[in-house]
């Protein structure tokens, strides 16, 4: 009695200013704060560093930078995997976020020109980059799912704000990283990239220690065991029971059902519903391929003069502002993408009007007049433009809409994987969305690379193809069937309550016959 008064007054005691929100979420949104800092600290100079330091050409630059960012969204899938079949969502953040701040260290370290020659720092650059993949990407599906626990069964509203509050730090950390690194890194100094790269690792170890300081508010869900393991030889042992069946036996609703004779019910309907939603995922992929194209041609236009690495500069600090401002219309205006799927009212065309606002802003961006081959700047074509004869301020539209629909659509998909995911998978699921922007970034690898179009023609490729996954994607969630891993939870706790009824009457029959055949044998 008094261990359960104890926790209902620390629980009490830790909320947020007389809210219903948790004091922990503070720690943990700071924590995504710096951890984005960091990140996109050192992705905003990474291009620069490949092509000014280590002196490669654009192509392999552009190569092994969508590399980089395929592998920081394909490890949290092994993340989510740790977390809620080994260590937890607590300890995976704590030990993934030490190797994030090697990876850091060691990046910069290979920046330092008096630390080897060119080799050395080749290999300490992706030596580095490849233990910041496996930190970025094991904690990104933990940290949010963490932060979703935080919450009660009666703080559903108060959860979804916080996804949208959880999106905004990431967005804010983006906008003062990729406008600070860049300064770092303008001055002439030698052991600039140095510098650049080491601000970032210092903003990481900011991150981890503010999550640690934040141990004792937190509520920790124990990990369920090996998911990964029960959820393959469940999957495994249904196709094998439905290929060997006869054709005599009684058919079955759905094919994981097959499964029952060796797998508990319970676990064949969480497997039904975390595949109900990853199916739902298989369209998504292209939204990723054609929002990444600004960054890889800006990327690839700031280095090809001092105006476009200006130009480069402001048009993110223009969209990282906007990013921020536009969470309110998130909340206030259109419900979400996933209205769509009947988890927000309305439904209707929400997801579909997401979709047409990232195609419409993509059909009006400039190219760069100029490209870098082998080191040096070559110019393609030569033309006399009369000043301000175009305004940098023609490109506001497009990064409004393009704004507007990477954020409603991030946060939405943020909140449903999170309340569409049984209470063991929260972590797998995150990572199932977050492996969408892994495939597009593989996607733009394939088309850039093996295609070799102009980029007139790139963009309207994408564009077409996200027009036609649109179409697609309304179909499907029209059909879509809401998951609710609570009712879920509920119903088979009162199974289990009945279950465990009956076994307590077995046992005490069994002792009464027991005490029966006692009391003969003593007659006798």
């Amino acid at each position: 009695m008094t261990k359960s008064l104890n926790y209902s007054c620390k629980s009490e005691h830790s909320k947020l200013c007389g809210t219903n929100y948790p004091l922990s979420i503070c720690f943990i949104v700071v924590n995504e704060f710096c951890e984005r800092f960091s990140y996109y600290g050192m992705k905003a100079v990474l291009t620069l560093y490949f092509l000014s330091y280590l002196k490669w050409d654009k192509d392999l630059s552009t190569a092994v930078y969508h590399a980089f960012s395929g592998l920081c969204y394909f490890t949290p899938i092994l993340g989510a995997l740790i977390a809620d079949s080994w260590l937890g969502k607590f300890k995976t953040i704590i030990y993934l976020s030490i190797v994030y701040v090697i990876g850091h260290v060691i990046k910069s370290v290979g920046a330092i020109p008096t630390v080897g020659n060119k080799d050395v720092h080749i290999a300490l650059s992706m030596l580095g980059l490849i233990l910041i993949a496996f930190g970025t990407g094991g904690i990104k599906p933990c940290v949010a799912a963490f932060g979703g626990d935080q919450f009660d069964e009666d703080s559903m509203k108060e959860r979804q704000k916080f996804f949208s509050i959880f999106y905004m730090s990431i967005n804010a950390g983006s906008l003062l990283s990729t406008v600070i690194t860049p300064v770092l890194r303008g001055e002439h100094s030698p052991y600039c990239y140095a510098l650049a790269f080491g601000v970032p690792a210092a903003l990481m170890m900011v991150a981890l220690a503010v999550f640690i300081f934040g141990s004792s508010l937190y509520k920790k869900n124990p990990p369920q065991g090996n998911i990964l393991l029960q959820v393959c030889n469940c999957i495994g042992f249904a196709i094998k029971n439905r290929w060997n069946s006869s054709k005599s036996a009684p058919k079955r609703t759905h094919w994981l059902d097959w499964a029952e004779d060796k797998y508990s019910k319970r676990l064949i309907e969480e497997i039904r519903m975390v595949l109900r939603v990853l199916v739902l995922y298989i369209p998504l992929p292209m939204f990723w391929a054609l929002f990444d194209q600004q960054v890889q041609e800006d990327s690839a236009q700031i280095c090809t003069s001092c105006f476009y690495e200006l130009q480069f500069k402001y048009q993110k600090q223009f969209s990282g502002n906007l990013l921020s401002y536009i969470l309110w219309i998130s909340e206030s205006g259109p419900a979400g993408l996933w209205s769509l799927l009947h988890v927000h009212p309305p439904p209707g065309q929400q997801a579909l009007f997401r979709y047409i606002t990232e195609l419409i802003s993509h059909t009006r961006r400039t190219c760069s007049v100029s490209r870098q081959e082998s080191g040096t700047i070559v110019a393609k074509r030569m033309e006399d433009v009369e000043a301000n004869n175009v305004h940098i301020a023609w490109q506001i539209p497009q990064y409004v809409l393009l704004t507007a629909g990477e954020v409603m659509f991030s946060i939405t998909g943020l909140e449903f994987s999170y309340s569409q995911a049984p209470t063991n998978m929260k972590s797998v699921l995150q990572a199932g969305w977050l492996l969408t922007v892994a495939f597009g970034n593989v996607i733009v690898l394939i088309v850039a690379e093996g295609a070799g179009l102009e980029q007139w023609k790139e963009f309207l490729l994408f564009a077409g193809l996200l027009l036609g996954v649109c179409v697609i994607f309304s179909i499907m969630a029209y059909f879509y069937t809401n998951n609710d891993p609570e009712q879920l939870d509920k119903i088979f706790l009162e199974d289990s309550r009945w279950d465990e009824d009956e076994d307590d009457n077995m046992k005490k029959k069994n002792e009464e016959i027991q005490l029966n055949k006692a009391g003969k044998s003593t007659r006798l």
